[in-house]
């Protein structure tokens, strides 16, 4: 699904892969990733990680999306697959500088509402994430429909209008965001910081994952 996206992202944004630090494979949490990062000319910064373990039982795929140049919230698609289930997580976080119109997304969660909703529990960062962010979960025979909401999604989330914008003011924006993560936790961070340590982690997500650091 990432290099779908990828495909769509291409065509609008060239992209360019980074070598950093961290890029390649990283072992964590009993899970190998292999991490990617881009930047995507016009836009900012892109990330894929796609994750096994559990004997190729559990399969995870990540994207994310900080867009320093154009004024879009940032992105983030997790994608879990493990024992039968399909756990599909579409995040938005408000790092604007100027009022986001989230319609093309709301109308999007309207067409998929027939998808069963999933809770991702309460964290620090609820109060930034927009309310056109989307959480799921099915089975495997929900995997086409899936696939078609997490497009559709990402299809609406690309705004062809979206505002150019100042990149380092939108970088602190983002940085609030991914600092406090680092400091605050998270489902990710906490289970980098027990394998990787403090300082790598903060390498991979302000470096490799955000690019809030260059």
């Amino acid at each position: 699904m990432t290099e779908r996206l990828l495909i769509q992202l291409q065509s609008k944004y060239p992209l360019t892969p980074c070598v950093r630090e961290l890029c390649g494979t990283v072992k964590a949490n009993g899970m190998t990733f292999a991490v990617r990062a881009y930047e995507a000319k016009g836009l900012g910064h892109v990330s894929v990680m796609r994750a096994k373990g559990m004997l190729g039982l559990m399969r995870i795929e990540t994207l994310i999306v900080d867009p320093f140049e154009r004024d879009l919230p940032l992105y983030s698609l997790d994608r879990i697959r493990a024992l039968g289930n399909d756990t599909v997580y579409l995040e938005l976080y408000d790092t604007m500088l100027q009022p986001f119109d989230g319609a093309p997304l709301a109308a999007v969660k309207t067409q998929y509402a027939d998808l069963r909703d999933h809770d991702p529990g309460k964290h620090w960062y609820d109060d930034i994430r927009l309310p056109e962010s989307a959480f799921k979960k099915g089975k495997r025979r929900d995997a086409a429909r899936f696939d078609a909401l997490i497009e559709a999604h990402f299809a609406a989330y690309l705004q062809p209008d979206a505002p150019v914008c100042d990149p380092d003011e939108k970088r602190k924006k983002a940085s609030v965001y991914v600092e406090g993560l680092l400091s605050r936790g998270g489902p990710a961070a906490d289970g980098f910081k027990k394998t990787l340590g403090r300082e790598k982690t903060e390498t991979l997500f302000r470096k490799v994952l955000f690019g809030t650091e260059r």
